[in-house]
């Protein structure tokens, strides 16, 4: 009986030390397992949807050049116009009596200076400075009358271009003339616009402005008609980049036989892209976007070391990349900010 006891004494002895040799063993943190993938090399070819405004060919808001009562004024908002055709036609009574006033005075003051012309044919008939100055009283009048003969022109107003009315603020019997504020707060008479032949106005980013090419087709989309693509041709290129946005304008000329499409409409482009060189791509899942940075994570010799990057265009489920990155380094797929420089990783390839 004694020799149980002691032998079970031995083994509860040795269990003991057991435990307490492994509680005092330090804990080890596995090493995280990581799928990567390789960076690519190729050329960009990829559709973006950039957002574009339709503004009309041409554009034209008519003011009285003259003040005068709406005499007429045969055309409303949505009336299509040809070139030449009366659009508002204005009476001004004291102009006309100016005007006729003027050509009476022109007319006798013409006959003076013929006469005195004709008598200087007789030697001291008529002085050289008494001819001279009906001269130029008969000059003076013609230029006035001319004057008034131009300002009374301007009574009628004719469409510059085929359009449609597309404002109308004013009604025969009002009194209107030129207006005194600046002309960009000033209320027209009339607004004509060229509808048949659009401006397909597009703010490319910077980063894509190298692959705009006079002579593009491209399709676009309005909210009015969902569904339905309609196509322009890439005309203007201003080659001017907007500081504030770091955009660069670009137009394409669209052509409609019917008026679809409105000037101030919104649309969606899908603009092409296309590269002149190969770029590197990655994931997009890949690229991290911290406050701090932009930046990829390439794994080197079992270690993460964050590479920082700028973003460039998208292309499918790929993202162009631009840093110290070269093709077929492995990037974590599903980067992360968890893992810090020099962290240890297992790398593994993503299963297909």
């Amino acid at each position: 009986m004694k020799r149980i006891v002691l032998l079970f004494a031995l083994v509860l002895m040795a269990c003991t030390r057991s435990r307490s040799t492994n509680d005092n063993r330090p804990m080890v943190d596995p090493i995280p397992e990581v799928d990567v993938v390789r960076v690519v090399s190729q050329k960009l070819e990829a559709t973006e949807r950039l957002p574009a405004e339709l503004a009309p060919w041409e554009q034209v808001a008519i003011y009285p050049k003259v003040q005068g009562f709406v005499e007429a004024i045969p055309v409303d908002r949505g009336s299509i116009v040809r070139r030449g055709q009366l659009l508002v036609r204005l009476s001004a009574p004291e102009l006309g009596a100016q005007t006729a006033q003027a050509r009476a005075t022109l007319s006798g003051d013409k006959a003076t200076y013929e006469r005195l012309r004709v008598a200087s044919r007789t030697p001291g008939a008529v002085s050289t400075n008494e001819l001279e100055l009906a001269q130029a009283l008969f000059k003076a009048d013609q230029a006035k009358a001319n004057s008034l003969e131009t300002l009374a022109s301007y009574l009628v107003g004719v469409a510059p271009f085929d359009g449609i009315i597309t404002e109308r603020n004013v009604h025969p019997g009002a009194l209107v003339g030129p207006p005194s504020e600046p002309l960009q707060s000033a209320v027209p008479m009339l607004r004509i616009e060229q509808v048949s032949h659009l401006r397909l106005i597009v703010p490319v980013p910077e980063a894509d402005a190298s692959a705009v090419a006079e002579g593009t087709k491209v399709e676009f989309q309005v909210s009015a008609w969902p569904g339905r693509y309609f196509t322009g041709t890439i005309s203007r290129v201003s080659h001017w980049v907007d500081a504030k946005t770091r955009t660069m304008a670009v137009e394409a000329d669209v052509f409609q036989a019917t008026p679809v499409l409105d000037p101030g409409m919104f649309a969606e482009v899908m603009w092409p892209l296309r590269g002149e060189a190969p770029s590197l791509f990655v994931p997009a899942s890949a690229v991290v976007e911290s406050a701090e940075a932009t930046f990829v994570e390439r794994v080197r010799q079992g270690k993460v070391e964050r590479v920082s990057v700028r973003r460039g265009s998208t292309m499918s489920d790929l993202v162009e990349v631009f840093g110290s990155l070269n093709a077929g380094d492995p990037v974590v797929v599903r980067g992360s900010e968890e893992l810090a420089n020099g962290t240890r990783v297992i790398p593994h390839s993503p299963k297909s």
